[in-house]
């Protein structure tokens, strides 16, 4: 006869009561835990609530004189600046982040660079832009989108850069304003020997260009008045029939218009191009949003309890070693 099944159950009931054991130990040593708490803050009220009113008043005070506000300004990188812009930018950053001030007020023109915190850049996606009538880009994302996340690829940094639209986000301590940190910042970004080269280059052809399309439509306006008169001159005839079928008017009408769409383009690049990095439009002193804007005076109290009681158990714990060594040292 098998004696298995009685010691099973024997060892199943020794495994619960040792479980019991250990959660009941648990249990107490958690109570234990929250008894030295509340004697812990019992003893020291009256420091924790010095801790709690002298955090709340700096934190008050710093939530009051110390506002954190938010500048966007949208640039368009002209003569292919891109990479020119964002390298700056990130030069500017590493500046502001070194509190090079000297270099900031000197080199860049800012009237208060310590006020500055931050400063980085975005492009504006803008894919229908990026492909407004340029074939070879839908070709380019096409292709790119046959071989990953067309969503991934609209926000890579290579692809990126080549939209039009790009914002500079500026973090500042306190407000500003277009002259004290706007302009000088722009005027800084617009200051390169090789671009300003290719600015007068590129408006140069530019203007040529408006040029001849003047001049194209000037000479199809010739035609389209000899034709006017020609018409008006002539009675209604086979002849008259016959010029009509044997030549290409619409073609010259569309040629036209074709001609009047570019050269519209061509005048709003003109307009700009009087820079190198085109301011578009700037938007100043917008309230920061982080998560500790305007909450120091709630944040500080904490942070000085919970650095109160680190500095407590430090000394106990340090106390405690130091009596383990002297005790075995002594033996």
């Amino acid at each position: 006869m098998s004696t298995n099944g009685p010691q099973n159950q024997d060892n199943q009931e020794i495994d619960l009561s040792q479980i019991k054991k250990k959660l009941s130990g648990f249990f107490e040593g958690i109570n234990m835990l929250l008894f030295k708490g509340i004697q812990f803050f019992i003893r020291n009220v009256i420091v924790i609530l010095i801790l709690v009113v002298v955090g709340a008043g700096i934190g008050l005070f710093l939530d009051q004189s110390q506002k954190i506000y938010d500048s966007q300004i949208i640039v368009t990188p002209n003569f292919g600046s891109t990479d020119y812009l964002y390298s700056k930018i990130d030069l500017l950053e590493s500046k502001i982040q070194e509190r090079d001030t000297v270099f900031l007020k000197k080199i860049v023109g800012l009237q208060n660079p310590a006020a500055v915190l931050k400063i980085e850049i975005r492009p504006i996606t803008d894919v229908y832009k990026f492909i407004e009538n340029k074939a070879e880009n839908i070709e380019l994302l096409k292709l790119m989108a046959e071989e990953g996340d067309i969503n991934k690829i609209l926000v890579d940094g290579l692809t990126s850069k080549n939209y039009t639209f790009h914002t500079i986000l500026l973090k500042t301590k306190g407000l500003t304003n277009d002259e004290a940190t706007v302009q000088p910042l722009l005027t800084y970004l617009n200051t390169s020997d090789y671009f300003k080269k290719m600015q007068q280059t590129v408006v140069k052809n530019t203007e040529s260009k408006r040029d001849e399309y003047d001049t194209i439509i000037a000479q199809i306006n010739t035609v389209l008045n000899g034709f006017s008169d020609k018409v008006n001159g002539t009675q209604k005839s086979d002849k008259l029939v016959y010029y009509n079928e044997n030549t290409q008017l619409n073609d010259i009408i569309k040629t036209k218009e074709d001609v009047i769409k570019e050269l519209g383009v061509l005048k709003i690049n003109l307009i700009n191009y009087d820079q190198i990095i085109k301011e578009n439009n700037a938007t100043l002193n917008l309230k920061s949003s982080n998560w500790i804007s305007g909450k120091l005076k709630f944040v500080l109290p904490v942070l000085f309890i919970f650095a109160f009681i680190a500095v407590h158990f430090f000394i106990a714990f340090y106390r405690k070693q130091k009596l383990k060594s002297e005790l075995a040292s002594g033996i």
